[in-house]
């Protein structure tokens, strides 16, 4: 082995830890580079050389140059970033929902109660046209709050849209640089080296996607990595990328949707099927969170206004002559909204509708609805109650939760699909529509009269008139025939005072006396040959009857009534208490948002802190190997010195 032999190994390996060296220093440089991977110079022995004496090793080689990269944990990593990039979304929009309902003296619950006291002054006075005004002034009040809280939504709702474009937008860049990367790294895949650099770019890129939308990646045979979305659906594949873009939702063009172009073929992609990714958060908000709060904000307005104009129509006005009260409340009215994928005239107009009207606005609930044909049953539909996902099947002209659905001819198709949206622009249309303050209804149609001359010690706790049933013009005449309550009554006209009807009852303590459309509470007990005559008011100026009856409504549970398998209202909650659990309800969402994007945020912390351990760039463990392999070229370099050394003996000794 001659001289020559020594050197090349000295050169060799001055070259290989030199190389190692500047991967070291290269590391180093970028140790504060997210998403940089650790890299290393990978060596390999020369092979040896045959002589008479065996092999002799010829040194080293630089194999090439790798990245420290465990594809588990990087899709761990993209995976937990994209659920807390989700949770986080979802929060923060949770947060601006929770400030459309208020708490305390700005909450639609206090105006409310505010209206209803307001009532009580009325009551106290019903010519006081100042107390009056005061009842108007508090109507007007509350609607702008129901309008205030419906705008504020309606802001939340275009925010949305407005995040959903930027996100779409940044993903589109992100889609075309993976392309881009893609092709770079294919252009140079023959040179039988990985090209880490842009290997780590286009890593970034996937993870900085995943934050917007949960990806799921596919390697090719050339280098370049496919990224597909929802289910599937290819969003990059080689130097080719498709384009995501927000539309209407078919279903309702209120709300955002999100679709795919590719090369000009565009695709609805189910809301369900994106995972995760701030998008997804998103969309679970619109779609879920905040069609529940106008929801149950448009059931407050639905009820309120339908239950207190259903009192005051019952009621006399201090107009000249008295009247029926006229609604003090309009709300906006219940929509029928067909799929964007119904059939179509050639004008461009739906072939198929369907109408909704408000039959009893105390039953309406907080939800939508989807009604499509029974495949199954022709000229029947099935309802899908979308809040808890009761399906019913109906005819049309059916009353559902108190809205009657009419479907019109022509029928629609089996595969058409309307959303029905009983309350969800309610509080959006509230407003006060009475104007004149003798307009209010304070007086009852019907007075209770109780003779000096009885003996028990009954008296009139309150009469009111429960329908439209009512009719002033009979008189009833109640006469108690024992101490235990037995009673006989009477209708008889008022004018020409002939018998209409009569029959027997039993009164009980506690339980109202229902005839002609009221009902009468009594205090005290009745005595044998008692009377009490309930007949036409005939002083409404001076009648307080149906004011004191707008003011219990303050105590009555009329929000989301339902009916009973008798056919009998049960259930429901005051406007007070449907406030609150309104408000209980968003608050729950925002305690449990929050907790979810912690946790996830936590989780998402762990996989990347795991992820960058393997591949991250550890400063003490680069700072040894720089000694390590500043020694091993000084080494090399001493190899390479006493080969010139005796290089330059074996010259004088020739040439001595």
């Amino acid at each position: 082995m001659g001289v020559s032999a020594v050197m090349s190994l000295g050169v060799r390996a001055m070259a290989a830890n030199y190389a190692a060296l500047q991967a070291t220093g290269n590391n180093i440089a970028n140790a504060n580079v997210a998403g940089y991977s650790r890299q290393q110079v990978e060596l390999e022995t020369a092979k040896g050389q045959y002589t008479g004496a065996g092999f002799f090793g010829k040194g080293v080689n630089v194999s090439t140059v790798t990245r420290s990269y465990d594809e588990f944990l990087s899709r761990e990593a993209a995976v937990s970033k994209s659920i807390a990039s989700m949770d986080k979304a979802r929060a923060e929009q949770l947060a601006q929902l929770e400030r459309a309902f208020p708490m305390g003296e700005a909450g639609i619950g206090y105006s409310a109660g505010q209206f209803l006291n307001a009532m009580v002054d009325v009551a106290s006075n019903p010519q006081d046209i100042g107390a009056r005004q005061v009842v108007l002034s508090r109507a007007s009040e509350l609607a702008a709050r129901f309008n205030a809280s419906a705008t504020q939504l309606d802001a939340i709702q275009r925010g949305v849209g407005e995040d959903l474009k930027n996100s779409v937008k940044t993903v589109n860049e992100l889609a075309r640089g993976i392309a881009d990367v893609n092709q770079k790294i294919a252009a140079v895949r023959g040179s039988g080296h990985a090209p880490n650099d842009l290997l780590d770019e286009r890593d970034r890129l996937v993870s900085r996607l995943s934050e917007l939308v949960q990806v799921s990646t596919v390697g090719a045979e050339d280098g370049t990595l496919g990224v597909f979305i929802a289910g599937g659906q290819r969003l990059v594949l080689g130097n080719q990328a498709a384009s995501l873009q927000v539309a209407p939702d078919p279903a309702d063009p209120a709300r955002s949707a999100i679709a795919i172009n590719d090369n000009g073929l565009v695709r609805d992609l189910p809301f369900d099927l994106l995972g995760a990714g701030a998008i997804s958060g998103l969309l679970r908000f619109q779609n879920s969170d905040l069609v529940d709060a106008r929801n149950l904000l448009g059931q407050m307005a639905a009820a309120f206004s339908a239950r207190l104009n259903e009192q005051q129509s019952l009621g006399l006005d201090l107009r000249t002559p008295p009247g029926s009260g006229a609604p003090v409340f309009a709300v906006g009215a219940p929509r029928s909204v067909p799929n964007a994928n119904n059939a179509k005239d050639a004008s461009g107009q739906f072939i198929s509708s369907v109408s909704l009207t408000t039959v009893d606005g105390t039953q309406l609930q907080a939800s939508d609805y989807e009604l499509q044909a029974d495949p199954a049953n022709a000229g029947a539909y099935v309802l899908t109650r979308l809040s808890d996902g009761l399906t019913r099947t109906i005819a049309s002209g059916d009353v559902v939760d108190g809205m009657r659905i009419d479907v019109n001819a022509p029928a629609p198709g089996p595969n058409e699909r309307f959303l029905l949206q009983p309350v969800a622009r309610a509080a959006n249309g509230m407003a006060r529509v009475l104007d004149d303050p003798r307009a209010l209804a304070a007086a009852s149609p019907v007075t209770a009269t109780v003779p000096a001359t009885n003996t028990g010690t009954a008296s009139v706790a309150s009469l009111t008139v429960v329908g439209s049933s009512v009719n002033p013009e009979l008189t009833a005449n109640l006469s108690f025939t024992s101490a235990t309550g037995d009673y006989a009554w009477e209708l008889r006209d008022r004018t020409s005072n002939a018998l209409v009807s009569s029959g027997t009852g039993t009164w009980t303590a506690g339980q109202p006396i229902a005839l002609n459309g009221f009902e009468l509470q009594l205090n005290g007990v009745p005595a044998n040959g008692d009377a009490i005559s309930i007949g036409k008011t005939l002083y409404p100026a001076t009648n307080n009857g149906n004011a004191l009856a707008l003011a219990a409504l303050r105590d009555q549970s009329f929000v989301g009534q339902s009916l009973d398998g008798l056919g009998q209202l049960t259930g429901g909650n005051t406007m007070t208490e449907a406030y609150a659990a309104a408000m209980a309800d968003v608050g729950v969402r925002v305690q449990s948002g929050n907790n979810a994007a912690d946790i996830s945020a936590s989780v998402a912390a762990t996989a990347e802190q795991a992820r960058s351990g393997q591949a991250g760039v550890n400063l003490d463990e680069e700072a040894a190997r720089l000694i390590q392999y500043q020694q091993s070229y000084q080494a090399a370099a001493k190899v390479l010195q006493v080969a010139q050394q005796i290089f330059d003996t074996l010259l004088q000794t020739a040439g001595g």
